[in-house]
């Protein structure tokens, strides 16, 4: 029956859109790195934390890290807010994964021939698999500088409605956090 059919359908990618370290921002230098065999792990960037202060070598010593290294994502401060409609205040309490999802969502579309406004209205699903709040977090240390900007620019399933809300969307918006297998599940989700 047609039912049992569309379940047993393959899943489709039509677009791809990502940010990787070791500054990939394509499907193509994905696939150039992979076939490189080149290693994206680099030591702590200075713009990010400063490594002698936080460096310990014993694991065990409260406050630090026994690494100086790591994976990190090439400019999360270079967001384009404007173009999404997100006033500079917002954007500044905005979690990067909100942002990159905006981005990559956008670059995806467009590599799938798919004009964004052209699925304004649809029944389009969205479905994102988020983790961590690392970056709200950041934000909490500093009660001063609290502003409602702090809830919408963090909460997961707002960074989902606000995919959904930009793009004009109608159907379901669900994050998703089950911690490393939240993207799995999400694509689960959105089959089912």
């Amino acid at each position: 029956d047609l039912l049992e059919k569309r379940r047993s359908e393959p899943i489709a990618i039509t677009g791809l859109g990502l940010r990787l370290p070791g500054g990939i921002d394509s499907p193509e230098g994905f696939w150039d790195l992979l076939r490189s065999g080149v290693d994206a792990v680099t030591e702590v960037p200075a713009s990010r934390w400063d490594n002698g202060r936080f460096f310990d070598a014993d694991f065990r010593t409260p406050g630090k890290v026994s690494t100086r290294h790591g994976s990190f994502l090439k400019d999360v401060d270079q967001f384009d807010a404007a173009f999404f409609g997100i006033s500079p205040r917002e954007a500044e309490n905005m979690d990067p994964q909100h942002r990159l999802l905006l981005e990559v969502t956008w670059e995806a579309l467009e590599r799938a021939g798919q004009a964004p406004a052209g699925l304004m209205g649809s029944n389009t699903g969205v479905f994102v698999g988020i983790s961590n709040s690392d970056y709200q977090r950041l934000l909490l240390s500093d009660l001063a500088s609290i502003d409602p900007y702090v809830a919408t620019g963090n909460l997961f399933s707002l960074a989902a409605g606000r995919l959904a809300y930009t793009l004009g969307l109608h159907g379901p918006n669900v994050a998703v956090d089950t911690a490393c297998s939240s993207s799995l599940v999400a694509v689960h989700q959105a089959v089912q």
